[in-house]
């Protein structure tokens, strides 16, 4: 019988990703490498820079890399970076200030469709000069790690901002509240944010809150004032492509927002769509329109009779044209690098292809469903999906140790079969539509477990706000906890983890470009555990939480060879494969773990520099 060999995935020329000056903190051990690091092509603007390493590579050792506490950052590191931050957010003002931009024209109370000038909104960001356009391919987003934004709760003027929830009211995050929280984002190992819509809102306070979120858009061609200006939202993209991040932005297609019932909307409120004729007729879907009725699903309206959705007839060619345009200026003037797309399942298929074409970008959509057959389909008009097929049975493995790993196991490898591409998938644990996992099971091992898992399964991962912290609110609106409240603390232990865990997987990314177009091979499951290999890396989880007793496991199937000497990441115990290479671990108290083989002792690793640059 001939072995199967692993799937792989069609790599674009520039799959390797930009990785930026990161600084981690304790707990990753000091002592794992991959094992050699490879020539990048050479090639303009490809250059090599080996500033902080302590030895120069030598034809096979690969560099000396060390890591770097963020707590023990010298003064004036943390001031240079500092500087340069403020450098690029202040030239993404001066941008904006030149073309006359500055006070924030178009992102007024009033949702208007003329400025003050009497232009156009529509051709407000036509008017802004834009920062340079993106040239990140959808296919480099594989090696990135996401860090996920609710723009109103991050990071306000005022840190001592009260914040009640339950209210569901702006709280005073804004773009530069994000800028000045830059470092803590990064020194997580996150190559990438991905903030809330960005649109103009209603402006009412109703009886189910405001529209802080982002989801009630009544222009998109103006900018949601609570948040900032055309300035605020340029210089956050030039801080982050500053930092070799990348920006990608929440985008509303399916809908708009009224503040009342269905019925009684008026239409020359919204804009460009500003006609009862550019929306289906009223009509409210159904939970049984889920189960049997698509056609309802993408043209009946979301919402209720307090904030009603107008559902935009996204058939009609001057919509498709509009919103092309729209998504082409937007995605231009704001440097925007990957898109996440809400409520695609409510849009007919054939409206995404051309939508995606005009933005030019990664796009990222979220089909809220747990059915693959369902969800796959979408990602033939769409570079990646959110991965709720793996969040449901990723969800039911941990939140209790009954909870099955075999069928965790077989969705994992039954996504890889039927997605076009799951390497474009994005994996989470955590989001603003869902209760987190500690409001579930309140087990900070089980919750660690959940964590590596999101990193390291195979997708590219996304950590929702909050969740370093430890945050354990349930549905909407306590799942959308103020960060600051926090105080930003670099020092818990999920902050930790997540640290330590995007640090190796950024490394493998870096060194082994195969490794993101590997598939993810189960090679271990039982009642309580599951073991998965994606190139150098072996992960093991438990369901079996913080109170259970030692168990001891051998993993075969591993790769690595015999009496090879590995080593896990998490803690640094070091160990040896047998004759067979197969790997004996020890699991304490249900708490995941990272095996990698293991290099030199004299082996450190350090920040990574850049290289090459982004060409923004």
């Amino acid at each position: 019988m001939v072995e199967e060999q692993p799937r792989t995935y069609e790599a674009s020329e520039r799959s390797v990703p930009d990785l930026p000056e990161l600084y981690y903190s304790n707990g990753l051990c000091t002592r794992v490498l991959p094992q050699t690091i490879p020539e990048l092509q050479t090639g303009e603007g490809l250059e090599r820079n080996y500033e902080g390493l302590e030895t120069k590579p030598n034809g096979n050792d690969p560099p000396m890399l060390a890591v770097k506490d963020v707590e023990t950052m010298s003064s004036s590191s943390k001031s240079k970076r500092r500087r340069r931050g403020l450098i690029f957010a202040a030239v993404g003002v001066l941008i904006a200030l030149a073309a006359g931009l500055g006070g924030g024209l178009g992102v007024r109370r009033s949702n208007s469709q003329r400025n003050t000038s009497g232009a156009p909104v529509a051709e407000l960001f036509n008017a802004t000069t834009p920062l340079p356009r993106s040239d990140v391919a959808p296919n480099d987003w594989r090696g990135r790690s996401i860090y996920q934004i609710i723009t109103d709760r991050f990071s306000p003027s005022d840190s001592t901002m009260p914040c009640d929830v339950a209210k569901r009211q702006y709280c005073g995050g804004t773009w530069q509240g994000i800028i000045s929280q830059l470092d803590y984002i990064q020194n997580m190992g996150f190559t990438a944010i991905w903030i809330s819509p960005v649109t103009a809102q209603i402006d009412d306070i109703t009886a189910e809150g405001e529209a802080y979120h982002g989801y009630w858009q009544q222009n998109i061609f103006a900018l949601n004032f609570h948040f900032g200006t055309i300035s605020d939202l340029q210089a956050l993209a030039s801080a982050l492509h500053a930092r070799n991040m990348l920006l990608m932005v929440d985008v509303v297609v399916n809908h708009f927002g009224w503040a009342g019932n269905g019925r009684t909307v008026n239409y020359a409120k919204m804009y460009p769509f500003d006609n009862r004729k550019y929306y289906h007729p009223y009509c409210v879907i159904t939970n049984q329109d889920y189960l049997s009725n698509q056609t309802a699903v993408e043209q009946c309206w979301l919402g209720d009779d307090i904030v009603s959705l107008p559902d935009v007839d996204t058939t009609s060619a001057f919509v498709r044209q509009t919103y092309g345009q729209w998504i082409s200026s937007l995605v231009s003037v704001f440097g925007i690098d990957g898109l996440r797309i809400d409520t695609v399942k409510h849009v007919e298929k054939s409206f995404w292809s051309n939508f995606k074409s005009a933005a030019g970008i990664y796009t990222l959509g979220e089909v809220f469903d747990g059915a693959m057959n369902y969800t796959c389909p979408y990602q033939e008009q769409l570079d990646g999906l959110l991965d709720y097929p793996l969040y449901y049975p990723m969800i039911r493995a941990f939140q209790d140790s009954n909870g099955s790993m075999a069928s965790l196991g077989t969705a994992l490898a039954s996504i890889q079969d039927s997605c076009r591409d799951p390497t474009l998938l994005a994996t989470f644990s955590e989001n603003h539509d869902i209760p987190r996992f500690l409001s579930q099971r309140n087990d900070m091992n089980a919750q660690m477990n959940v964590i590596v898992f999101t990193i390291l399964s195979g997708g590219i991962p996304i950590i929702y706000q909050g969740q370093e912290q430890g945050f354990s609110g349930g549905n909407d609106p306590a799942n959308r906890e103020a960060l600051w409240t926090s105080d930003y603390s670099t020092k818990t232990p999920l902050y930790m983890l997540i640290a330590s865990v995007n640090q190796i997987r950024n490394h493998e990314v870096f060194a082994s470009p195969q490794y993101l177009t590997a598939s993810t091979e189960v090679i271990f499951t039982d009642d309580h555990h599951i073991a998965l290999q994606k190139g150098n890396i072996i992960s093991l989880y438990s369901n079996e939480g913080s109170n259970s007793s030692l168990s001891n496991i051998t993993l075969t199937k591993t790769g690595f060879q015999e009496n090879q000497p590995t080593i896990e990441i998490l803690t640094c115990r070091n160990s040896t494969t047998d004759a067979d290479g197969n790997l004996r671990v020890s699991v304490q108290e249900g708490k995941p773990q990272v095996g990698s083989p293991a290099l030199k002792s004299n082996l450190r690793l350090t920040k990574i520099r850049s290289f090459p640059q982004l060409r923004h």
